[in-house]
């Protein structure tokens, strides 16, 4: 079957005449000709059967249907261009390791730690990846993965890593922090993270003598932790979050504890041996020095 793909030079050139608004700009960019450039444009229009782009009093503008296909192949040629530096980037005795982890814990708790594995692993490369939550993937591209206990690898080899403790956490310049501290929440803004909707309500739950407001759903609301942990840092409200994500700010006092109180999270963490990896010497070593560094 007959493959309707352009020559990467085409698209290369295609895509700097829409950076540059023009084809001057992007012939000296890319160091040809203003013809050349204009020639490889016109080859690429005959191939897609569509007009790119067109003169204007302006200079050279991108058709709609330019625009659409420009929107398209710009992301497919960094991903080209990042595949191919990443096969560059390959180690020739091949000691590579690549980890994907949910991102609060990948930031938070396994990339401090990474170092003391380094160290004991000296000739080897990893690479840390995000493991997206709540995604569905036949087949993930890590060798091993860090998530929660829920996530869905099939065929993948999974271990409990370790639990999940959350705390509540506000500014020191917070004004209700006296109340806070005796577990009145009721005048305190609470803040969301999107994909924990629920959390305050399983936190005040576990929480004696606690009074929350009347909703437990109202704020502020961010998709990331790192997002939400800088609200609290601005005196926007009170945070929820997993211990081990913000003790470096307890530590420090640059964050305090709103309340005394720890709740154990429903949530907890595995990891995740690709089921064509099991063997493999490297990834036993990393799983093990995981394990034992959650315990």
């Amino acid at each position: 079957m007959r493959r309707h793909i352009p020559s990467t030079r085409a698209l290369l050139i295609f895509d700097a005449v829409a950076r540059h608004h023009g084809v001057g700009k992007a012939a000296e960019e890319l160091c040809l000709t203003h013809s050349a450039v204009s020639q490889q444009l016109r080859l690429l229009e005959s191939q897609i059967g569509v007009r790119l782009v067109q003169r204007t009093a302006r200079g050279t503008e991108l058709t709609e249907a330019g625009r659409r296909y420009h929107g398209q192949v710009s992301g497919d040629l960094l991903r080209l261009q990042n595949h191919t530096l990443e096969a560059m980037a390959q180690r020739a005795d091949g000691l590579r390791l690549l980890v994907g982890a949910v991102p609060v814990l990948a930031e938070g708790w396994l990339t401090p730690r990474l170092p003391e594995f380094i160290a004991r692993h000296p000739g080897c490369s990893l690479h840390l990846q995000v493991f997206p939550t709540h995604l569905y993937m036949e087949d993930m591209p890590f060798d091993v993965g860090v998530q929660y206990d829920d996530a869905v690898w099939p065929g993948a080899n999974a271990l409990p890593l370790m639990g999940e403790s959350c705390v509540a956490v506000c500014s020191p310049k917070a004004k209700g922090r006296p109340a806070m501290a005796r577990g009145d929440f009721r005048s305190v803004p609470l803040l969301q993270l999107r994909t924990r909707m629920g959390a305050w309500e399983e936190w005040f739950g576990q929480t004696a003598h606690a009074r929350p407001p009347e909703n437990l759903v109202a704020g502020h609301r961010f998709d990331l932790f790192s997002s939400l942990v800088a609200a609290v840092r601005a005196d926007l409200g009170v945070g929820l979050v997993p211990e081990y994500f913000v003790e470096r700010e307890l530590r420090s006092g640059e964050l305090l504890l709103a309340c005394p109180h720890r709740a154990p999270s429903s949530r907890g963490y595995s990891v995740f041996v690709a089921p064509s990896r099991t063997d493999d010497p490297l990834v036993g070593a990393f799983v093990e020095w995981l394990c034992a560094a959650a315990a």
